[in-house]
């Protein structure tokens, strides 16, 4: 009797030391051992286990019945104690544990394991209108067995939403492979979560949802309201990563509204000559337009702008200090650090390091990075005539970015009717026909080092008849015109059913 007791004496002193690996080698099967204790170790993370170890009984030649009494300090669940019991027998003259599931816990079964359920009520994540939100990678994932938010504003917002504080979590005998929760072991009451409202339109949402479909890259679209910075809509293709808050991406052409501010601020006018040549040369490193077109002679600032001519642009920069980029930004909020209610990435115009620097910035190359978020408020704040910092969840948000500099009035309508020419007479094409007044510009954003370049397809715009600003991405998809075009197009006559 004392022989079989010293080997179940070290597995459950082992367990108790919470060491897995070296419990389990006193046992019959190790490897198996192992993987299960260190599975209930895991989910359970006990702060202190005691194992107290009761009378053996001879079952047989070579065979002893222990039962024994363990007891765990389970964060959120308190002081859990199971009455269990194992087998010790003599194999080939040595003693060791027969291991089986019961062992752990008598109502566990092969394949399955000890894990935490909260308790709480979960409350949910809605939209603007009070129904829950469909827009999973935005509102992110919660662990089926935890019931703890663990992405998107499910993470953020998890304290709010699962009742705050310690949650009140029960233990429960769940499958392994899914997580699924078998069966109650202990109770629990839990408090009751509030939900989290968001700014999301649940019927841009689904508009922007519905234009994506079918596009076989990344892609993203956002929706804001020019009067407010309201969201709404985010919608990711495919979910996960929320590019549209969060990518990082150089904007291409899609930033020369910038430009052409910083450009229009300096004196230039809608109708000045531009030329527009085939390629322009900075120091040895050629830049050209999206299949070297050219522009004929008398063409305007209003043409290059709705051609979206990459040459005139370069060959502005003399136009321009290193600081001019930086500070036409200003005035669209990049640079800030905008308090939305979740993460984003807020944009970035550097000041200009070099000739080749400054002539790629004009551009949207270089150094100058945006979200599709950031792409979206510079054509709201075109259409509103000054920037109102995105808002995605009003209630969380403690003190909104206000631009350090405002647009210039006269600026601003410059720019809104050569948004309105790019529509009707230029690159944005795609979207003449469609109601509502649409404004845009396109973008073709080069990245990577292959030969030739891999391109991110851009469009931003607004609607001139309603409150309405929006930009389409596409990951690694083409051009602005002929690509993004289509989906912004989409997405707008969704909206006009």
């Amino acid at each position: 009797m004392a022989a079989a007791r010293e080997p179940l004496a070290a597995f459950l002193g082992a367990w108790a030391g919470h060491d897995a690996r070296k419990a389990a080698g006193y046992t019959d099967t190790p490897d198996g051992a192992a993987s299960l204790l260190t599975s209930v170790l895991t989910n359970l993370k006990p702060s202190k286990t005691t194992i107290v170890q009761g009378e053996g009984a001879r079952k047989g030649e070579g065979e002893v019945h222990f039962p024994f009494t363990v007891t765990m300090a389970v964060p959120g669940a308190g002081d859990v104690t199971w009455r269990s019991a194992a087998q010790v027998v003599d194999s080939s003259g040595t003693w060791k544990v027969e291991f089986a599931s019961p062992v752990i816990h008598p109502e566990l079964k092969p394949g399955q394991t000890l894990a935490l359920k909260s308790m709480n009520t979960r409350a949910k994540v809605l939209d603007s209108q009070g129904d829950p939100l469909r827009a999973e990678s935005l509102t992110g994932t919660v662990d089926p067995v935890s019931g703890k938010g663990t992405s998107g504003l499910e993470a953020r917002y998890d304290d709010i939403l699962s009742g705050g504080g310690a949650a009140a979590k029960s233990v429960v005998v769940a499958d392994r492979q899914s997580g699924r929760a078998v069966k109650d072991l202990t109770p629990a009451a839990g408090g009751k979560g509030r939900p989290v409202r968001t700014t999301i339109d649940p019927r841009v949402q689904a508009a922007a949802a519905e234009a994506l479909t079918g596009v076989e890259v990344n892609a993203a679209i956002v929706a804001i309201d020019p009067r407010n910075g309201r969201v709404l809509a985010a919608a990711n293709r495919p979910g996960g990563f929320n590019r549209a808050l969060e990518g990082r991406y150089p904007p291409g052409s899609v930033f020369k509204v910038v430009t052409a501010t910083a450009l229009l601020e300096g004196g230039m006018k809608p109708g000045d000559l531009a030329p527009c040549p085939k390629f322009a040369r900075v120091d040895g490193q050629r830049f050209e337009n999206q299949k070297q077109f050219e522009l004929p002679a008398g063409s305007t600032f209003t043409d290059v702008f709705a051609q979206s001519c990459n040459t005139y642009f370069v060959n502005a920069r003399d136009r321009l200090s290193d600081t001019d980029l930086r500070d036409a930004a200003q005035a669209f909020g990049i640079g800030g650090s905008w308090d939305v209610g979740t993460t984003t990435y807020d944009g970035s115009v550097p000041v200009s390091t070099s000739d080749n620097d400054k002539a790629a910035a004009t551009i949207g190359q270089a150094r100058v990075q945006a979200s599709p978020l950031v792409m979206a408020s510079i054509a709201a704040t075109v259409k509103s005539g000054t920037f109102h910092q995105p808002v995605l969840v009003p209630d969380a948000v403690k003190k909104r970015y206000r631009a350090p500099k405002t647009l210039d009035p006269e600026v601003a309508g410059r720019l809104r009717a050569m948004l309105r020419t790019t529509v009707t007479a230029g690159s944005a094409r795609a979207l003449k026909d469609l109601p509502g007044q649409p404004h845009a510009k396109t973008g073709t954003a080069e990245f990577g080092s292959e030969a030739p370049p891999r391109t991110h397809a851009w469009m931003i715009g607004y609607q001139g008849a309603s409150d309405l600003a929006w930009a389409v991405l596409l990951e690694d998809g083409g051009s602005g015109g002929a690509d993004a075009g289509p989906v912004a197009a989409r997405f707008l006559s969704n909206l006009a059913r």
